[in-house]
This record gives C-alpha cells, sequence and structure tokens, in this order.
C-alpha cells in the first residue's frame, strides 16, 4: 500500500531523532560537527517532506472538488465514489437541458419559415387534399410536369392517397419520390404524404395484392388478443413498407372504443370495447409506426365507438356527457397525449350532451380548443377527418367548413369538397377578420413542427 507524505515524515523524524542521540554520545566536537550542515540538511528534508505531504492533499480536494473521474489514485478511488442518485441526477438534469435546446432550436427554425412565408404559402400549408384535387386530372398516378407546376402555385401541407393512385411498388415510388422533391424545392421542408394503412379492413396498400406486402386481420381480432407485442410489429411492418414506398405518414392507428356494440363505422377497425386495452394496443401499434419513420395519429377524437350512424354519410353523434366520455371514449386520446403524441385526427361526430348543439366536433370550439387542448393538454397537430363526407356537406360549404374549422381550434383541413373555394374563403376570411392571421400562424407553426421531425 503506498504510504502518503505524513508517513514519510513521521519516519524520517523519527531516523533525525536516533541520529542526534547518537550525535550527543559522542562528544562536543562530534556535537560541533553535527550542527554544521548536517543538521540544516535534515531539516531542509522534513520541510521538503511537510511540504509534499501538504500539496499533495490540496490536489486531491481540488481534482475531488472538480469531480473528475479514471484516477488511478487509490485515494480517488477510495474516499470519493460519485453517489449513484447524484449521478442519476445530473443525467437527467442534462437530458432536460438537450431536450430543452432542442425544443428551442426547433422554435426558431419554425419561426424562421413562418416570418418568410407569405399568407397564401401559410393558407396553402393548412390543406391536405388528394392529387387529383391539386392538378385537375382524372387519376393521379403519376408525378411529373402537372404536380410540379401545380405545388409552385399551390405548395399544400399535405398530399393523401387512395387505392386508385396506387397501382404498384415502382409507380408508387417513383410519384412519391417526385412529389417529395418538388415540395422539397419549392417550400424548402417537407409534405406530408400520407394514407390510411390501418391494417385489416382499411389498408389501401395492403389490400393491393400487387404490392406483396404482408397482411394483417382486423384490429378487433388483435385487440381479442390482447397481445400489445403484436400490435407493435403490425405497426412496425406496416411502417416499414409505408417508408420503403415514400410515405411519411398514416392515418392510422384507430383508437376508437367500441361503447356501442351495433356500431359498424369502426366495429372491426378497433381494438375493442375496454379503453385501457385500446390505449394500449394504440400506443404499441404506434410505436412501431413512429420507430420507421411514420408519423401516425390517433383518431377519431372524441370517439367514433359509440355512435349509431356513420358521419362518412351524414349526421351522427354521440349521446355521451363529458364525464362518460372521460371515463371510456376519451381514454385513449388522454393517454396518447402523455405520451407526446403529435397528430390527433377530429371526427365529425356531434356531442349535444356535451356542446349543447348538434355543432360536429370539427367545427366545435368546446371540443377542441376548450376539451382537447385546455382540459387534455394536446398542444400538437389536430387535423380534420375528410370535410368531404356527409356529416359536412349535408350543412356546410367547402368555405364555411375550413373556416369554422380553424376557429374551432383546427390545424390542417383534410380534403375539402372543393380546395379552391376553400382555400379562397379562408384568404376572404382573414381580409375580412373573420380569421385572424395570427390563428393562421398557430396552425403553421404546429404542422411545421411537426414536419421539423422529418426533416431530421
Amino acid at each position: 500500500m503506498r504510504k502518503t507524505g505524513g508517513q514519510r515524515g513521521r519516519r524520517e523524524d523519527a531516523e533525525q531523532n536516533r541520529k542526534k542521540n547518537q550525535a550527543g554520545r559522542s562528544g562536543a566536537k562530534g556535537r560541533r560537527r553535527g550542527s554544521g550542515w548536517g543538521g540544516v540538511a535534515a531539516a531542509a528534508v522534513v520541510l521538503a517532506l511537510s511540504i509534499a505531504a501538504l500539496a499533495g492533499t490540496v490536489w486531491w480536494v481540488l481534482f475531488r472538488d472538480a469531480g473528475e473521474e479514471g484516477t488511478d489514485d487509490p485515494r480517488t478511488q477510495a474516499e470519493t465514489p460519485a453517489p449513484e442518485a447524484e449521478q442519476e441526477e445530473e443525467t437527467e438534469q442534462d437530458e432536460a437541458e438537450e431536450a430543452q435546446s432542442e425544443e428551442q432550436r426547433i422554435q426558431a427554425q419554425v419561426q424562421a419559415i413562418l416570418d418568410s412565408m407569405t399568407l397564401e404559402e401559410k393558407v396553402c400549408q393548412l390543406f391536405m387534399i388528394t392529387p387529383e384535387a391539386l392538378t385537375g386530372v382524372g387519376t393521379a398516378t403519376q408525378a411529373g410536369e402537372a404536380t410540379k407546376q401545380a405545388l409552385n402555385q399551390y405548395p399544400v401541407g399535405g398530399l393523401i392517397y387512395f387505392g386508385q393512385n396506387l397501382i404498384g411498388p415502382d409507380q408508387t415510388r417513383t410519384m412519391l419520390t417526385n412529389t417529395a422533391r418538388y415540395a422539397q424545392e419549392r417550400c424548402g421542408f417537407p409534405i406530408f404524404l400520407s394514407v390510411d394503412e390501418e391494417g385489416g379492413q382499411v389498408a389501401r396498400i395492403g389490400s393491393n395484392p400487387a404490392f406483396g406486402t404482408e397482411t394483417f386481420g382486423n384490429m378487433s381480432e388483435l385487440g381479442a388478443r390482447g397481445d400489445t407485442q403484436e400490435a407493435y410489429q403490425a405497426g412496425v411492418k406496416i411502417g416499414a413498407y409505408l417508408r420503403d414506398l415514400g410515405f411519411n405518414m398514416d392515418a392510422a392507428p384507430d383508437v376508437d372504443v367500441l361503447t356501442n356494440p351495433n356500431n359498424e363505422v369502426v366495429r372491426y377497425r378497433s381494438f375493442g370495447s375496454d379503453p385501457e386495452l385500446v390505449a394500449q394496443m394504440g400506443a404499441a401499434q404506434l410505436q412501431g409506426l413512429n420507430e420507421q419513420g411514420i408519423i401516425g395519429m390517433y383518431k377519431h377524437f372524441p370517439g367514433h365507438g359509440g355512435t349509431a350512424e356513420d358521419s362518412h354519410a351524414g349526421y351522427a353523434s354521440a349521446a355521451e356527457t363529458l364525464e362518460e366520455l372521460k371515463a371510456q371514449a376519451l381514454v385513449p386520446f388522454q393517454d396518447g397525449i402523455d405520451q407526446g403524441i403529435r397528430v390527433i385526427m377530429v371526427s365529425h361526430i356531434s356531442c349535444p350532451n356535451v356542446t349543447g348543439d348538434n355543432t360536429p366536433a370539427t367545427l366545435s370550439s368546446m371540443l377542441i380548443t376548450d376539451v382537447l387542448r385546455e382540459q387534455m393538454g394536446f398542444d400538437g397537430m389536430v387535423i380534420t377527418d375528410a370535410l368531404n363526407m356527409g356529416a359536412i356537406t349535408d350543412q356546410y360549404s367547402p368555405d364555411q367548413a375550413a373556416v369554422a374549422a380553424l376557429n374551432a381550434g383546427a390545424d390542417m383541413l383534410l380534403m375539402p369538397a372543393d380546395f379552391q373555394t376553400a382555400y379562397q374563403g379562408v384568404l376572404q376570411a382573414v381580409a375580412d377578420g373573420t380569421v385572424t392571421e395570427e390563428r393562421i400562424d398557430e396552425s403553421v407553426a404546429r404542422i411545421l413542427t411537426v414536419k421539423a421531425g422529418l426533416a431530421e
């Protein structure tokens, strides 16, 4: 074991005392010789050793306080181990600071882009439409000069594709690659390229044998088995083939809680009637999608599982009170919000026992702003269900629906019945003060924040 400076000093002192006793017995002459250079040298040795010991102590204190690691000095290793709790606290603090720094970086990026955009460009970002609505062609199966020119004029926030657009793997990859490039060149940031690919009953690609992808049973079957790993693997596999084809967004998973056994709209698309199970299965599938670079979304807020009607065809309502919704239908959405979900789709169902009227959820400030944002704490991107569905078109014109959805708190407007009418309607609403430009900026900022993740 290594001796300290103090130990060496004590040994030398003892040695000097022994020598002095011997010198005292040698007589006066001897004493005179011993009191010369030899005495000075002995004193110098003792002084040097004491200084060395003091320096060693000071060095150890400074090194310990600096928090250095990796020294081979046994004093440091034995006497100054870093407590595990302190290390964990420092790690958590570092991670929190990194996350905050990353969030600030993204916010600065988003604000810089937003400041550079015209009002028309910002309004275009609010829309996700079909390639046919963008270009005016009958059925879009490729992206060439017409798509490029259309995106230059109307740089929309996203495009959504259906079965008629998707012929096979090579055709789809080329179409989406070209579209992504045109949008990037026009805007400097990505465009959402989306599809409805839940697996099972709703699978635009999985249902087409030309793609040769693995198929999955209905989500109701997965839910009946209750295996979250199976739901996760479904998300991974769906996400992998979507990414390979060029998509970056999927309108899935469906987290509707099937509270009405007679419901035919989401009966086979829902994971079941247990809200906790639906929350777990939805989270697992979403994780699988996200790990493949695909942005997923929870739908159809505030829950389509309790309706008897189909909002695709017309008016549909849920009879639950807000308290009843929070106990069942809203459980998966709250769970997703708590875990940081980025996108939620709002449906067109009415909740008269919550809002006091028959306003569809997509156009209801009470449901989107008061309940979803303020009470449930969601500050991500809200996308409407398709605005060309009967529950909307039976009561509202395209421009009325678009303006009402924005004022209710929605961010992205999916598939208005007529894109041009809706687009011009929003611009006019800003001009006459029905919608403020600050409200537009809020939604575009949320959209760009989600897109920032795609650009990394």
